[in-house]
C-alpha cells in the first residue's frame, strides 16, 4: 500500500535523521525556493513538462576514481565530480573557473604556461624540469602533471573528477595532496553532433563543435574542435594588450569494438596557445602618465613582443578487455609532448630592466597495465604496473639595459636584500641617481658608463640558465575492497615506486661581458653572489650534473560504514609523497654551486567523511573533516643574495569541507559548497628547531571558500524552457607568498556570475545571455613575483566584468 504522505514518513524514520539534519544547513535558500514555486504554479502542458531527473539536476555522476564505475556516494574519498552538463550550465570551460566551485581547491593561472594549483593548501607550480608535481593531473588516464603543459581546455568533456587528499595509490607519483582527472568524450555508436558558441566584450569569442559517426559496425569516430579568444583585459601603453586569450585545439578519437565486452580507444589531442603577455603590473614604477594604479593601464617594455607560444600534443591508446566474467585487463599508453616559449616583463614597467623568458619543453611516455577483479562477491580490487619516462628542460633567458639596471641599484640600494656590504659601498660611490618613483622619469637614459671607472654599460646584456631533468619510474600497485558484511567495508591499497632521477644545470654567460658585473668583480662584490661576467646568474663553466635513485611506498586504509542504503560514512588514513628534488644552489662564497638532493615531501592524512542522499533523492550531501601532517616542505627562497631551493620544514592543515545539493521543486534546485582550511607552518621542525615561517599561512590557501548557485526553470509552450542560473563564489584573505608579506595579500572577495536564456525544441537549441564578475570586483590573481627579488614587486589583476551572448545546438 502506498504512503499518502511519504515526506512525513521520512521525517519520522530514524534512518533518515542524518540527511534531514544536514538539509537544515541549506534552509537559507528556502525563501528563494518558495518564490520560485509560486512563480511556476501555472499548469504546464504534459508534453513540455521536464522530467524530474532533468529538473532536479543534482549533478549525479558515475565516476571511475577507484578504477571501477561507482556513484559518488559509494566512494570513500573526498571527491567532487562535475559533468559536462553542469559545466555547460554554469559556463565553465577551464580548470581555473572550475576550481572556484570545488571545496578545498584553488587554481591560479597567470597564463596557460604558468598555473598554480593548490589542493587543501598544498600548492604545485614549479616549472623546473627536475621538480615533480604535488597535485597530479590526468587526461584520460595519462599523467599530464608537468606544470608548463598541464593546463588544457575543457571542451567536449564527459566529466571532471577532483580527488582531495593523498591519491598515490590510485594516481601514482606526484599525487601528494590530490588529483584532477579529466575524462573526455570518446567515439561511440550512433550519429550525433553539436556546437556551442559565445560572443562578448573584449572581442571575445568561444566556439566549440563536435561530430560523432560510425565508420562501420565496430568502428566509431569523433572529432571535436575548440577556439577561444579575447583581446586582453589590460591596455599596454608600450603596445598591444595584456592578459588575453588565444587558444585553438582539436581532438580526434576512434573506438574499436574487439569481441564481446571489449574495446580500444585511440585519442589524439592538439592545443596551441598564443595569448598576449601577462600583466605583471608594477605598483612602484609609474607608467608614462605617472600612474601606479595596478588596475589601470600598464606600460610594459617590449609591448606586443610579450606573450606565450605553446603547443601541446598527446596520443593515447586505451584498451579494456574482458578476460572472463570476473577479470578485466586495462591498458593505457600515453605519448605526450609540449613546447612553450613565454616572454614577460618582470619589473612590470616601461623600463628596460628585468626582461625574462621561459622556454620549456618535455616529451614523455607512459604505460600502465591493470587487472581488475569483480566476481560480485565480497572482494573487488585491482593490481598492476606502470612505467613512466620523461625528459625535459627549462631555459630562462634574461636581458637588460644595464643603464636602467644600474639606476635601480643606485635608487634602491638601501633596501635591496640581494647586495653584499662591499657592493653597497661601491654603489654609494657611484650615486646618487634620480628615483624611479619620479613621475617625470625618462627610462633608459641614465649613464652610458660607470662613473669614476669609465666602464661601458651594455644596452642589451643577455645571459641565461637552463635546468634539465630526466625521470624513469617503475611502479607496482594493488588496491582492494573487502565487504565484511552488508554495512561495513575495508579498503586498502599500496603502491611501490622505483624512481631514477637525473638533473643538470648550466648557465650561459653574457657576451660581451656585463659592464656592471665586470666592475663589481674588481671589488669582489656582486648581486646574487655573481662576480662577472654576468649580472644575475653565477657561471657554471659547463653543465653540472646530479643524480638520485629512490624506492618509496605510499598507501591508504579506509573503513566504510553504510549507515543505511542512502548514507555512507568512512574513516581513512593515507600517505602521500612528492619525490626528491634535485637542485643546484649557489654556495655561500658565490663562486659556484652545491649539488642538493632535498628529501621527499610526505603527507600523512587522517580523514572522516559522511555522504548520502535524502528526501527521495532530492537532497545530496558530502561532508569531510581531515588533518594533514606535512613534512619536508620544499620551497624556493631568496636569501643573502642567493636563490636557494630549501627544505622549509613542517606544516599542519586541519580542515572541513561540505558539498550540499537540494532540489526544492521540479523547477528549482541549488547547491552550496564550503571549505575551511587552517593551513599553517608548524612552530618547530622535526628536530625541534624553530621554523622561519612559524605560524605563517601557506600561500594560495584561504581559510574559507564558498560557492553557491541555483537553477530555476520555467517550462513554456511548444517545447521551450526559460532558465536562470546565478552563482556566487567567495574566498577569504589569500597570501601570495609563504613569508606572508602584507604587501602581497588579496583581501576577501566574491564574484557574481549569471547565465539566463531560453531553450527550444525540448532543449535542442539554446539562446542565452551571460555575465561574469557582474559587480565589477577588482581583485588580484598574484602579487610579488620575480620582481620582488629586486624590490620591484608586480601585481596581476583578475578579470574584470565580462558579458555576452551564447548560442548552441545539437543535431
Amino acid at each position: 500500500m502506498s504512503n499518502p504522505n511519504p515526506r512525513a514518513d521520512a521525517l519520522a524514520s530514524p534512518r533518515n535523521w542524518l540527511s534531514w539534519s544536514i538539509r537544515c544547513l541549506l534552509l537559507g535558500l528556502a525563501p528563494m525556493a518558495v518564490q520560485a514555486q509560486q512563480a511556476g504554479d501555472a499548469p504546464v502542458p504534459a508534453d513540455s513538462a521536464p522530467s524530474v531527473a532533468n529538473a532536479i539536476n543534482l549533478n549525479r555522476v558515475t565516476v571511475t576514481a577507484q578504477k571501477r564505475e561507482q556513484q559518488v556516494v559509494d566512494v570513500p574519498i573526498s571527491i567532487s565530480a562535475y559533468s559536462d552538463d553542469f559545466m555547460r550550465r554554469f559556463g565553465i570551460s577551464d580548470v581555473e573557473t572550475l576550481s572556484r566551485y570545488v571545496p578545498g581547491v584553488q587554481v591560479q593561472v597567470q597564463s596557460p604556461n604558468n598555473p598554480g594549483i593548490a589542493v587543501r593548501g598544498i600548492t604545485t607550480d614549479d616549472g623546473a624540469a627536475t621538480a615533480a608535481s604535488r597535485v597530479s593531473i590526468f587526461q584520460d588516464g595519462v599523467d599530464i602533471s608537468r606544470s608548463r603543459g598541464s593546463m588544457v581546455s575543457l571542451f567536449d568533456m564527459d566529466r571532471v573528477e577532483v580527488l582531495r587528499g593523498p591519491q598515490g595509490t590510485l594516481f601514482g607519483r606526484g599525487a601528494e595532496s590530490g588529483a584532477i582527472s579529466l575524462i573526455q568524450n570518446k567515439a561511440q555508436a550512433g550519429n550525433s553532433g553539436g556546437f556551442q558558441s559565445e560572443f562578448g566584450n573584449f572581442s571575445s569569442r568561444k566556439l566549440t563543435g563536435w561530430i560523432n559517426t560510425p565508420i562501420s559496425d565496430n568502428v566509431f569516430a569523433r572529432v571535436a574542435v575548440h577556439n577561444a579568444y579575447h583581446d586582453g583585459y589590460v591596455e599596454n601603453l608600450s603596445g598591444g594588450r595584456l592578459s588575453g586569450e588565444d587558444t585553438k585545439a582539436i581532438r580526434a578519437s576512434l573506438h574499436f569494438n574487439v569481441g564481446s565486452g571489449s574495446g580500444i580507444d585511440l585519442i589524439a589531442n592538439y592545443q596551441r596557445d598564443t595569448p598576449p603577455g601577462t600583466d605583471f603590473h608594477s605598483g612602484i614604477v609609474p607608467n608614462r602618465y605617472g600612474s601606479t594604479d595596478v588596475y589601470g593601464a600598464a606600460d610594459l617594455d617590449h609591448g606586443d613582443q610579450l606573450g606565450l607560444r605553446r603547443k601541446v600534443y598527446g596520443l593515447t591508446a586505451i584498451g579494456d578487455f574482458a578476460l572472463s566474467d570476473s577479470w578485466r585487463l586495462s591498458s593505457t599508453t600515453g605519448l605526450r609532448k609540449f613546447n612553450s616559449l613565454e616572454k614577460f616583463d618582470a619589473d612590470g614597467s616601461q623600463v628596460n630592466m628585468l626582461n625574462f623568458a621561459e622556454h620549456s619543453k618535455s616529451h614523455q611516455l607512459s604505460q600502465e597495465l591493470r587487472l581488475n577483479y569483480d566476481a560480485g562477491g565480497s572482494f573487488t580490487g585491482f593490481f598492476g604496473a606502470n612505467y613512466f619516462y620523461e625528459n625535459g628542460s627549462e631555459a630562462v633567458p634574461f636581458s637588460t639595459d644595464e643603464r636602467s639596471l644600474l639606476l635601480q641599484l643606485l635608487a634602491l640600494a638601501p633596501t635591496l636584500d640581494g647586495l653584499s656590504d662591499s657592493t653597497r659601498q661601491l654603489i654609494a660611490l657611484l650615486g646618487p641617481a634620480p628615483p624611479l618613483l619620479d613621475a617625470n622619469y625618462q627610462p633608459n637614459q641614465p649613464y652610458s658608463a660607470i662613473p669614476l671607472l669609465g666602464v661601458p654599460l651594455n644596452t642589451n646584456e643577455q645571459e641565461a640558465y637552463t635546468n634539465y631533468g630526466r625521470t624513469r619510474s617503475y611502479e607496482a600497485f594493488a588496491d582492494g575492497t573487502w565487504r565484511i558484511n552488508d554495512r561495513f567495508d575495508i579498503t586498502g591499497g599500496l603502491r611501490v615506486s622505483r624512481e631514477e632521477q637525473a638533473g643538470a644545470y648550466q648557465v650561459t654567460n653574457a657576451s660581451p661581458a656585463s659592464g656592471i658585473g665586470t666592475t663589481l668583480a674588481l671589488f669582489g662584490a656582486g648581486f646574487n653572489g655573481v662576480t662577472g661576467p654576468n649580472n644575475l646568474f653565477v657561471p657554471t663553466n659547463g653543465r653540472l650534473h646530479n643524480e638520485h635513485d629512490s624506492t618509496s611506498v605510499v598507501g591508504r586504509l579506509i573503513g566504510s560504514f553504510h549507515i543505511n542504503e542512502d548514507t555512507n560514512s568512512y574513516l581513512s588514513v593515507s600517505r602521500g609523497r612528492r619525490p626528491n628534488v634535485l637542485a643546484f644552489n649557489v654556495n655561500e662564497a658565490g663562486t659556484g654551486y652545491d649539488k642538493v638532493v632535498l628529501p621527499a615531501e610526505t603527507i600523512l592524512s587522517y580523514e572522516v567523511g559522511l555522504k548520502g542522499e535524502g528526501d527521495g533523492g532530492r537532497f545530496a550531501y558530502d561532508l569531510s573533516a581531515f588533518y594533514y601532517d606535512y613534512n619536508n616542505f620544499q620551497s624556493t627562497a631568496f636569501q643573502g643574495g642567493r636563490l636557494l631551493t630549501l627544505n622549509a620544514g613542517r606544516a599542519s592543515v586541519p580542515g572541513f569541507e561540505a558539498s550540499l545539493q537540494q532540489a526544492f521543486s521540479d523547477r528549482f534546485s541549488g547547491f552550496f559548497n564550503y571549505s575551511y582550511l587552517h593551513a599553517r607552518f608548524a612552530d618547530k621542525d622535526n628536530q625541534g628547531r624553530q621554523q622561519g615561517y612559524a605560524g605563517n599561512h601557506l600561500r594560495l590557501a584561504p581559510d574559507h571558500t564558498v560557492a553557491i548557485g541555483v537553477q530555476w526553470n520555467q517550462p513554456l509552450a511548444e517545447g521551450r524552457n526559460l532558465y536562470v542560473r546565478p552563482s556566487y563564489t567567495w574566498r577569504s584573505k589569500i597570501y601570495f607568498e609563504d613569508n606572508n608579506n602584507p604587501a602581497y595579500v588579496q583581501p576577501a572577495y566574491g564574484l557574481l556570475n549569471l547565465r539566463a536564456g531560453v531553450t527550444f525544441d525540448k532543449g535542442r537549441w539554446d539562446l542565452s545571455v551571460w555575465g561574469a564578475n557582474l559587480l565589477g570586483k577588482k581583485y588580484l590573481v598574484d602579487a610579488g613575483n620575480v620582481g620582488e627579488n629586486f624590490n620591484l614587486a608586480t601585481y596581476i589583476p583578475g578579470a574584470p566584468r565580462t558579458f555576452g551572448i551564447g548560442i548552441s545546438g545539437k543535431f
